[in-house]
Protein backbone atom coordinates (compact mmCIF):
# COMPACT_ATOMS: atom_id res chain seq x y z
CA UNK A 1 0.00 0.00 0.00
CA UNK A 2 1.43 3.39 -1.05
CA UNK A 3 0.60 6.54 0.95
CA UNK A 4 0.56 10.03 -0.48
CA UNK A 5 -0.48 13.47 0.69
CA UNK A 6 -2.60 15.89 -1.32
CA UNK A 7 -2.10 19.47 -0.08
CA UNK A 8 -4.95 21.89 -0.87
CA UNK A 9 -4.35 25.57 -0.02
CA UNK A 10 -7.17 27.93 0.94
CA UNK A 11 -9.88 28.38 3.55
CA UNK A 12 -9.90 25.15 5.60
CA UNK A 13 -13.69 25.16 6.16
CA UNK A 14 -14.47 25.66 2.47
CA UNK A 15 -11.90 23.07 1.42
CA UNK A 16 -13.22 20.54 3.96
CA UNK A 17 -16.75 20.99 2.60
CA UNK A 18 -15.49 20.52 -0.96
CA UNK A 19 -13.55 17.43 0.17
CA UNK A 20 -16.75 15.99 1.66
CA UNK A 21 -18.49 16.55 -1.69
CA UNK A 22 -15.61 14.83 -3.47
CA UNK A 23 -15.88 11.81 -1.16
CA UNK A 24 -19.55 11.45 -2.12
CA UNK A 25 -18.39 10.71 -5.69
CA UNK A 26 -16.45 7.62 -4.61
CA UNK A 27 -17.98 4.54 -2.98
CA UNK A 28 -16.50 4.01 0.51
CA UNK A 29 -15.22 0.56 -0.38
CA UNK A 30 -12.71 2.02 -2.87
CA UNK A 31 -10.99 4.04 -0.13
CA UNK A 32 -8.45 1.79 1.57
CA UNK A 33 -6.99 4.49 3.80
CA UNK A 34 -8.16 8.10 3.52
CA UNK A 35 -7.73 10.88 6.08
CA UNK A 36 -8.49 14.59 5.68
CA UNK A 37 -6.77 17.00 8.09
CA UNK A 38 -7.52 20.72 8.48
CA UNK A 39 -4.41 22.89 8.75
CA UNK A 40 -3.81 26.62 8.99
CA UNK A 41 -3.02 26.66 5.27
CA UNK A 42 -5.98 24.53 4.11
CA UNK A 43 -6.39 20.75 4.17
CA UNK A 44 -4.10 17.80 3.67
CA UNK A 45 -5.57 14.53 2.45
CA UNK A 46 -3.61 11.38 3.19
CA UNK A 47 -4.67 8.68 0.76
CA UNK A 48 -3.41 5.18 0.10
CA UNK A 49 -3.36 3.34 -3.20
CA UNK A 50 -2.50 -0.34 -3.66
CA UNK A 51 0.89 0.59 -5.17
CA UNK A 52 3.04 3.53 -6.24
CA UNK A 53 2.14 2.74 -9.86
CA UNK A 54 -1.58 2.96 -9.01
CA UNK A 55 -0.98 6.28 -7.24
CA UNK A 56 0.82 7.70 -10.30
CA UNK A 57 -1.98 6.62 -12.64
CA UNK A 58 -4.79 7.83 -10.35
CA UNK A 59 -3.27 11.16 -9.33
CA UNK A 60 -2.44 12.15 -12.91
CA UNK A 61 -5.72 11.00 -14.44
CA UNK A 62 -8.12 13.37 -16.15
CA UNK A 63 -10.97 11.82 -14.13
CA UNK A 64 -9.32 12.73 -10.82
CA UNK A 65 -8.51 16.27 -11.93
CA UNK A 66 -12.08 16.73 -13.18
CA UNK A 67 -13.60 15.36 -9.96
CA UNK A 68 -11.45 17.78 -7.94
CA UNK A 69 -12.43 20.72 -10.14
CA UNK A 70 -16.13 19.76 -10.11
CA UNK A 71 -16.36 20.21 -6.32
CA UNK A 72 -14.38 23.45 -6.32
CA UNK A 73 -11.10 22.19 -4.94
CA UNK A 74 -7.93 23.81 -6.26
CA UNK A 75 -5.29 21.66 -7.89
CA UNK A 76 -3.41 19.93 -5.07
CA UNK A 77 0.29 19.79 -4.44
CA UNK A 78 1.06 16.06 -4.46
CA UNK A 79 3.52 14.53 -2.04
CA UNK A 80 4.31 10.84 -2.55
CA UNK A 81 5.18 9.55 0.93
CA UNK A 82 6.03 5.88 0.53
CA UNK A 83 5.03 2.33 1.26
CA UNK A 84 2.92 1.84 4.39
CA UNK A 85 4.81 -0.32 6.86
CA UNK A 86 2.11 -0.40 9.57
CA UNK A 87 -1.27 1.19 10.21
CA UNK A 88 -3.61 0.98 13.17
CA UNK A 89 -6.89 2.71 13.97
CA UNK A 90 -8.62 1.95 17.23
CA UNK A 91 -12.07 0.42 16.62
CA UNK A 92 -13.79 2.99 18.86
CA UNK A 93 -12.30 5.80 16.79
CA UNK A 94 -13.66 4.26 13.60
CA UNK A 95 -17.14 4.28 15.18
CA UNK A 96 -16.81 7.99 16.02
CA UNK A 97 -15.62 8.84 12.50
CA UNK A 98 -18.39 6.79 10.91
CA UNK A 99 -21.02 8.51 13.07
CA UNK A 100 -19.70 11.95 12.09
CA UNK A 101 -19.77 11.06 8.41
CA UNK A 102 -23.40 9.94 8.68
CA UNK A 103 -24.49 13.41 9.83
Amino acid sequence: MFLSAYHFSGDPAELAAAHDALCQKFPPEVLDLHVCVRTQEGIVVFDACPSRADFLVFSSSAEFRQAVADVGLPEPRLEPLGEVHFAHVREELLKVITARQAR
